[in-house]
């Protein structure tokens, strides 16, 4: 047996926008809208309108992540279903009346609730009247969202964490155009990611005056660090894996931790003139208001290798001018999610955590495997037998066992999905879940993965499979 650390967190991880539905929400957020405008975008042209049903089974769905051993879920609260008004937090009430419902419930199972405050899901009037995060006023109405959510919830909620995957947000929305609104420009997803930085510490502002960490609370961000492997010891494929890293991992979880954005990404951004636009006011109120805990979702590594075109060369400014993807021949793969499967990095993280991130309490908030057309492992019981999900967090669990034995101060391995949801424009192609859903009748059944889950959280521990496993 490989044990893990006393009061482990097993659990698994979802979103309001991608499980709720839109059932008696008032506003939209850039997903909603985007659906409604382009429903073709979307795989199967399904939308985010029922999604898997949360808002009306929420109750039933938590006995199931209750029945898999889950004792612990992240979720998000919708900025689009808690406020009515954006400019004063106005509250929605049937909102309040749901979430406050859905953390009763999850006590009520003895689950303990994480919530984030935004996953991906802006209120689209604020992306139309301001440009989104582009603009720092909303930054100042993500803070008031914020104090709203610690006022109603913080009695019960003892893990907070303000942004889901923010460098999605840069990438998806103003570089690489796999989000709505699809714009490229490099000088705006600078400041986005500014922007971003500067609401997630105004957030944890608000939290530390309102005095919630004296009350046992705790408050984080949950970032998608991709370990950036040079494809050689070439000094310059290292000197693109640097870069890489700078951009993708060091942009959000410097600051997050150290309270500053790294010196060298600065350099180069100034160098290139697409450095954001700040103040000493803002750079103290990220300096002042790091996080308490830090989660982390992995899925797969980031493989880089010096750029076939030098960025000297004359267009317009993107990170990748300094470093190209580089795809290592004989790669184990996801092939339905195009995704590499490579456990080390978690390993990895964990050691970087420990040396260069003060060791802060860190847990795995998502890691998982999408997988299309489950329904090929139907058995005769009526069961998936997903032996591809457990043999991917088998190995997953062996590397991070492996980093906490050496000193990195990991809390918990949360799978990404409790229960099969939307997953944007790729709606349900692909699966993750412990438990399946029959989006055409919402009937929600136990995998084999989610069996196989229970124990492990109930033994907390990692079978070895020498001695017959679990």
């Amino acid at each position: 047996m490989k044990k893990f650390p006393d009061n482990f967190w097993w659990g698994a991880a979802t979103s309001g926008p991608q499980s709720e539905g839109r059932f008696n929400k008032q506003h939209a957020n850039v997903f909603d809208y985007w659906y409604e405008i382009e429903p073709e975008a979307f795989y199967n042209h399904v939308g985010p309108d029922t999604a898997s049903n949360f808002y009306n089974s929420y109750k039933e769905d938590i006995r199931l992540m209750k029945e898999i051993g889950l004792n612990s879920v992240r979720t998000s609260i919708q900025w689009t279903r808690l406020i009515d008004e954006f400019e004063t937090a106005s509250l929605n009430e049937d909102g309040v009346r749901f979430y406050n419902d859905v953390i009763d419930e999850f006590i009520l199972q003895g689950i303990t609730p994480m919530i984030a405050l935004h996953h991906f899901d802006l209120p689209v009037e604020l992306y139309n009247k301001y440009g989104g995060w582009e603009s720092k006023h909303v930054t100042d109405l993500f803070a008031k969202f914020a104090g709203r959510c610690f006022e109603l919830f913080g009695d019960r909620v003892k893990h907070w964490f303000t942004f889901n995957e923010p460098m999605v947000i840069v990438d998806g929305q103003y570089l690489y155009q796999f989000h709505y609104p699809k714009i490229v420009n490099g000088k705006k997803a600078v400041q986005v990611a500014y922007n971003i930085n500067l609401a997630s510490a105004k957030a944890i502002k608000v939290f530390r005056m309102m005095g919630l960490g004296e009350k046992g609370a705790k408050i984080g961000i949950i970032l998608n660090l991709t370990p950036s492997y040079p494809s050689s010891t070439s000094e310059e494929d290292i000197k693109a894996g640097k870069i890489a890293d700078l951009w993708r991992n060091q942009m959000f979880l410097d600051t997050a931790v150290h309270g500053a954005f790294p010196s060298e990404l600065v350099k180069l951004l100034k160098k290139d003139k697409v450095i954001w636009e700040s103040t000493p006011e803002e750079e103290k109120i990220i300096k002042d208001n790091t996080i308490d805990i830090l989660g982390v979702n992995f899925y797969h590594p980031s493989r880089v290798k010096a750029p076939d075109i030098s960025p000297d060369s004359l267009q317009d400014w993107m990170p990748d001018r300094y470093y190209d993807d580089y795809d290592m021949p004989g790669r184990r793969m996801n092939v339905d999610k195009g995704w590499e499967i490579f456990p080390k990095a978690l390993y990895d993280i964990a050691l970087n955590i420990r040396d260069n991130y003060q060791n802060i309490e860190w847990f795995v908030a998502e890691n998982g495997m999408g997988v299309s057309r489950e329904e090929r492992f139907l058995n005769d019981e009526g069961v998936i037998e997903d032996d591809y999900r457990i043999n991917f967090i088998k190995e997953h669990l062996e590397w991070l066992h492996k980093g906490i034995e050496e000193g990195s101060n990991c809390r918990g391995y949360h799978l990404w999905t409790p229960i099969d949801c939307w997953s944007w424009s790729n709606a349900y192609r692909n699966r993750y879940g412990f438990i399946s859903n029959n989006i055409h009748t919402q009937v929600k059944t136990i995998k084999k993965s989610g069996y196989w889950f229970k124990k492990v959280a109930e033994q907390n521990a990692l079978p070895d499979d020498r001695n017959g496993g679990v």
